[in-house]
């Protein structure tokens, strides 16, 4: 319910601020089917908000209505509170500038509030803190506008830095926006390198809209991709081991950010990178479930050399 409670509050403000969306669009900006958005224009109408629409041949367009008087969201406790704990929380979003929106947001929303719940947010928002203040941070304009990109497919050309501090043009065709727990990429076919790439958005500089459409590439999973690229890549040796335990309880035990899950079979197979041998044996070990290194070779010897040497410094007396 929360999420339709701040699907509501993106549409309404979708709607002041770009006037005439189509129906196609705003189902598309929102993330959501055409029917879906028609029954959040319904209940928005029911709570009193004017909402013209035109027939058209992309869904027609939505418009509020000139000098409407528009009466607050109906959200119940549940709604009202975790809406308050997102908007309470802008440093785990990593875009420059959230911070001064959520703290508008939420001085807005407490107007709104009964006396019970505005006690409730206050308390849980002055009692909760963020130790991680060390995630890059991005342009919210430059998110926003390479969201916009990924939407309408527009080719965009923009500069990048590498990890080795290398840095040049690009020419892209954006196709996806993905967040990890720590940076925000994008997803895009390098025209250049003609291939798909992964992006750090905060490495991304220069960024200029061609005006030019594109027929979007087919991309089966562009989250993978940038699995891949956070989790294997960047490391010494890619390590793919096979735990006798289900997917979904090591999904658990391991972050999306650093391994790969995918089942195999009644086992399941862990993808990432490391540069360590004597981290990558521990951090396996540390899982508890009986395992099988598939790659790499030097990992298979480094774990049978430290098996040797355990059971050697282990010996009864």
């Amino acid at each position: 319910m929360a999420d339709a409670s701040v699907r509501l509050l993106r549409l309404l403000g979708l709607l002041q601020r770009r006037p005439g969306l189509s129906g196609r669009e705003l189902a598309g900006v929102l993330e959501v089917t055409e029917r879906t958005l028609r029954r959040d224009v319904d209940r928005l109408r029911s709570l009193g908000y004017a909402i013209a629409a035109a027939p058209g041949p992309s869904g027609g367009g939505y418009r509020l209505g000139s000098g409407a008087s528009l009466p607050p969201l109906a959200l119940d406790d549940a709604e009202t509170r975790a809406l308050a704990v997102a908007l309470g929380t802008p440093a785990q979003t990593g875009v420059a500038g959230s911070e001064t929106a959520a703290i508008a947001s939420l001085a807005k929303l407490d107007r709104l509030l009964p006396a019970h719940l505005r006690r409730q947010v206050t308390t849980l928002r002055d009692t909760t803190l963020s130790l991680d203040h060390s995630r890059p941070t991005v342009p919210s304009e430059r998110l926003v506008a390479l969201a916009e990109c990924c939407h309408i497919r527009e080719k965009v050309h923009f500069r990048y830095q590498t990890g080795d501090g290398t840095s040049g043009g690009r020419r892209a065709e954006p196709y996806r926006l993905v967040a990890t727990e720590q940076n925000w990429y994008l997803v895009a076919h390098d025209l250049d390198r003609a291939d798909w790439r992964t992006f750090r958005v905060d490495r991304i500089s220069e960024l200029e809209r061609s005006g030019h459409t594109f027929i979007p590439r087919e991309l089966a999973d562009p989250a993978r991709l940038v699995a891949q690229a956070v989790t294997v890549a960047p490391y010494r040796y890619r390590v793919v081991v096979e735990l006798a335990g289900p997917a979904d309880v090591v999904s658990r035990l391991v972050s999306a950010s650093t391994s790969v899950v995918e089942p195999a079979g009644a086992r399941t197979r862990l993808t990432f990178g490391a540069d360590r041998l004597n981290w990558t044996a521990a951090f396996l070990i540390d899982l508890e479930f009986p395992f099988v290194v598939k790659e790499p070779a030097e990992l298979r010897r480094h774990l049978r050399a430290l098996g040797r040497r355990l059971i050697a410094a282990n010996r009864a007396e």
